[in-house]
This record gives structure tokens, C-alpha cells and sequence, in this order.
């Protein structure tokens, strides 16, 4: 059957199955940004007349006068494309393993509706799931099965009352920065077992909050003589030891400034000359992250401009590895996939870098333009929702938090740092800080950060690879950068 697009819905990709295909959404807004929302299903077993049935209500929904919509209708008319089996709650691994129940499930969480119809003869008990238990960590949504027959959607209760969900999501909302902020600072940021930048970025926004002395305090096993920081060095330990020089800026220890200048050294022979690189870059786009900010902060703290020509130096060897034609990072040269973290890292490492790197050295107009041109190509990869995709540049991979808030953390480090024009990129950065606010919930909880990732052979691997719901150090340090950021502590 021919399907004619929807005039004036928004269409917008919520997950895959597992076949690669997409499960997507149309939005249709109500009659003021505050009415309630209603959310329809069809196509819980694949395409059929439920499908049908859901597109015709919404149609007929659209073509009322908007001052005429009592509630935002946001329908999915296949929600199932593989007719695969769905189990609510969700098995498995998101997104890898039970894709579909995963996507819808996470999906409808976050975006809270106050009321969701399933038009299906059976329901997989997602109706009673959505009802019973608290969606994707956000809150409980009434829901119920129709029948499959034009005219269900008349049968929605009026008024209609806000959904537990919904309200967690402006409750969530209504907090600001700072808020935010001091609510993961409770659940990340209190060990240092690991030198690497997973609790070290965590420690750096302690540190913005103004726990120095607690940081320190964490730090002191490295630079007292009773653990040697580079004892097994990875790219991860040069990363961590950013908390050194964090240190360093707000106490002036030189054993802050030693501990960061044997770490930038590992970038030169016995003799001070520069080798090809920095070690441990395992051809990963993550090494522009891990080594070049350390470059450039031993830079600041020596006054000796062989570590900025190091940081050019190893950024024009990673990005002949790794920068593709059209401007996103591959994540290594195994495959061309554009995965998000593989660009968010590079993304944070040149921020972090020409805030430290001298305007009047001969490389910074061209890291700077490097920085410049990989932003405003993630910028038109930003999703409907405010997020960056777990692969860029496939819509319908899963919106992923961790290199959300990287991306968003290194524009508004360039907004006002004068390198991006605030007027294009400042509603990009809102609206990250919005889909990213949502996303974090009581006690540190998170909603779908990518696990730890080496490099993979295909785009099918980072695609799969699994989304995590809940507490992770690594998606709860990079969102404690963000909030501070935004709060104008960095």
C-alpha cells in the first residue's frame, strides 16, 4: 500500500530492529506546549491493519485546527517491522539483544507520555508493564489495549491526568546546572583506584565544585612516591592524569606539574627530540582526547612550545588514521563507521586543547580550524531529540548520553571561548542540555550509555554495542562536565 507522507508531523527514528530497519514515530502537537500527551501503537506483530488504522487516526488528528487538539499525539504505526517476539519488560542487552521491546520501552519512558493506546488484538503485555512498573527508570504510564478500529483514539479519558512519568521528566527538567551538578557529585567523583580519565573527568567537576582538598586527597598515592602513575600507562592513564593538572592550576604543587610533564615526556626520545606520536594511540580517534590536552597543559605550565608542536604534531598523525572525507572521525581504520564517542573524543580533545594552546603559535589557526569544521559537522548530525546517535550518521541507532554531552560540552567551551558563533551553535548546546537533563535521574542513574568500546571490525559491532541503563562512571563524569560547564564553573 502506498503511504502518503503526514503533512506537518514531525517524523522521528526511535530504534532499529533487528534487522536494521527503522521503528519510527510521527509527533503532531497539541494545542499549547503544555497540553498532555497521548501516545498510539500499531504493529506490534509487523506492518498490518493496525498499522493502518493508527495512520488514519493521526491524519484525522492532524487535520483538526491545533486550537482544536487537546493533547500532543505522538503515534508509532510499526512498532515491531520484523514481527519479531517482544517481551515487556525487556530482555537481553539493549540494544543488541531484543531490540524492539528494548527501543519502544526505553523510548516511551523518556518521552513520558501521559496516556498510551495499543491497537492489537495482543499486546505482549506492554500495556500492563507500562502500567505496573517504572518505565525505564523514569515513572509509571497508563496504559491500555484497543481494539484495532478507526475512531479508538475518541475513546482517550478527558481530562486527561498527568502520568508519573511525566511528571518525573519536568521534574528533572525544572532543575538547573548546578542541581544537576551537585546530584551526580553525591553518586561519582569518590575514588581513584584507576588512573584514568573514567573517574578522573568525575574528579575535575569535584574540583569545579570546589572539593579540592577531597580531590587532593585521592591524588596523593601518585605523587607521594606509593604508586607510580605510569606503571602500566595506557592512553586511559595519560587521560587521568588531566586531574594532575587540574590540580596544578588551582594549587601550584609542582609535584602536580611533574607528575603531567613525565606523562607529555612519553611523546619524546632520550634526546628531547618528538617522536611520530604520542604512545598507546592503538589507532584509535579516542588519542586525540587522551594526549593532547596533557600536551598542551604541560605547554602552559613550562613555557616550552615543544609540547604544543607535539599536540599538532600527533593530531595530524591520528587524523591521516582516522578523519574522514566528509569530516567525522572513523573510530579507527578498521572500518569507516562514525561512531559517536570515536567523535565526541576528539571533539572534547581539541577543546580542551586551544583552551591552553598560545594564539600566536604557528599551529593553533589550524587546530583551531580543525576544531571549527568538525563542529559544524557534528552540528548537523544532532537528532530530533537533541542527541547524537550511537553511530552519527545512522538515524535510528540509539541516541547516545556519554558523547552527547562531550559534543555539547566542547561547543559551549567554543561559544565562549569566542571560537564558534554563539547565534548557531548556543540552541544546539540548550537543546543537548535538555535531552541529556532527562536522562538523569536519582541516585546517578543514566539512560543509555555506550559500554567500553575497543576498536571494532564492522558498523554492525557499533551498532550493537550495548546501551547502558543505569550508574557508569563514564557517562556520570562526562555529564558532571557538562552541568558544570553550563554552570559556568569550568
Amino acid at each position: 500500500m502506498l503511504v502518503v507522507p503526514l503533512a506537518g508531523a514531525d517524523q522521528w527514528n526511535l530504534g532499529l530492529a533487528g534487522s536494521g530497519a527503522r521503528i519510527e514515530a510521527n509527533v503532531v502537537p497539541g494545542e499549547s506546549p503544555l497540553s498532555p500527551t497521548v501516545l498510539i501503537i500499531g504493529g506490534l506483530e509487523g506492518e498490518d491493519g493496525s498499522t493502518a488504522v493508527v495512520r488514519k487516526e493521526l491524519q484525522t488528528f492532524e487535520a483538526l485546527p491545533q486550537n482544536r487538539r487537546p493533547f500532543r499525539l505522538i503515534s508509532i504505526p510499526v512498532a515491531n517491522p520484523d514481527g519479531a517476539k517482544l517481551h515487556f519488560l525487556p530482555t537481553g542487552i539493549a540494544y543488541r539483544e531484543d531490540a524492539e521491546s528494548n527501543a519502544l520501552w526505553r523510548w516511551i519512558g523518556i518521552h513520558a507520555p501521559d496516556v498510551v493506546l495499543i491497537a492489537a488484538t495482543a499486546d505482549f503485555g506492554l500495556a500492563e508493564a507500562l502500567s505496573q512498573n517504572v518505565v525505564a527508570g523514569v515513572g509509571r504510564i497508563q496504559a491500555r489495549r484497543v481494539a484495532p478500529a478507526a475512531g479508538f483514539l475518541q475513546s482517550v479519558p478527558n481530562p486527561i491526568a498527568p502520568s508519573e512519568a511525566h511528571r518525573e521528566i519536568d521534574r528533572r527538567r525544572g532543575r538547573s546546572p548546578r542541581e544537576v551538578a551537585e546530584e551526580l557529585a553525591v553518586t561519582y567523583g569518590h575514588d581513584f583506584d584507576q588512573l584514568t580519565y573514567l573517574p578522573g573527568m568525575s574528579l575535575i567537576a569535584q574540583l569545579r565544585l570546589g572539593h579540592t582538598a577531597d580531590v587532593a586527597k585521592l591524588a596523593a598515592p601518585y605523587v607521594d612516591g606509593s604508586k607510580d602513575p605510569l606503571a602500566r600507562a595506557t592512553s586511559l592513564t595519560l587521560a587521568g592524569h588531566m586531574v594532575f593538572a587540574e590540580l596544578a592550576e588551582r594549587t601550584s604543587d609542582p609535584r602536580y606539574i611533574a607528575a603531567v610533564r613525565r606523562a607529555a615526556d612519553l611523546g619524546f626520545t632520550e634526546t628531547g627530540a618528538m617522536k611520530e606520536s604520542m604512545p598507546f594511540h592503538d589507532e584509535m580517534s579516542d588519542s586525540v582526547f587522551m594526549a593532547i590536552p596533557i600536551l598542551a597543559k604541560t605547554g602552559k605550565f613550562t613555557g616550552d612550545r615543544k609540547y604544543f608542536d607535539m599536540a599538532a604534531r600527533h593530531l595530524a598523525f591520528m587524523q591521516k588514521l582516522v578523519l574522514r572525507p566528509d569530516g567525522l572521525y572513523r573510530h579507527s581504520p578498521l572500518t569507516d563507521a562514525a561512531w559517536s564517542r570515536g567523535n565526541a573524543f576528539p571533539a572534547m580533545g581539541l577543546a580542551l586543547t586551544l583552551s591552553d594552546f598560545p594564539t600566536d603559535h604557528p599551529q593553533f589557526g589550524n587546530v583551531l580550524r580543525e576544531f571549527q569544521q568538525h563542529m559544524a559537522t557534528l552540528a548537523r548530525f544532532q537528532n530530533e531529540e537533541g542527541m547524537w546517535r550511537e553511530v552519527v550518521d545512522q538515524p535510528g541507532s540509539y541516541s547516545e548520553f556519554s558523547s552527547t554531552a562531550m559534543i555539547a560540552t566542547s561547543m559551549l567551551r567554543g561559544i565562549r571561548r569566542g571560537w564558534l558563533d554563539r547565534a548557531v551553535y548556543q540552541p544546539i548546546v540548550d537543546k543537548a542540555w535538555q535531552a541529556i537533563v532527562v536522562r538523569i535521574g536519582p541516585d546517578g542513574q543514566l539512560v543509555d550509555v555506550c559500554e567500553s568500546t575497543n576498536k571494532q571490525p564492522t558498523l554492525k559491532d557499533y551498532l550493537n554495542r550495548a546501551a547502558i541503563l543505569g550508574r557508569d562512571p563514564r557517562g556520570g563524569g562526562m555529564a558532571l562536565i557538562f552541568a558544570t560547564e553550563m554552570a559556568g564553573l569550568q
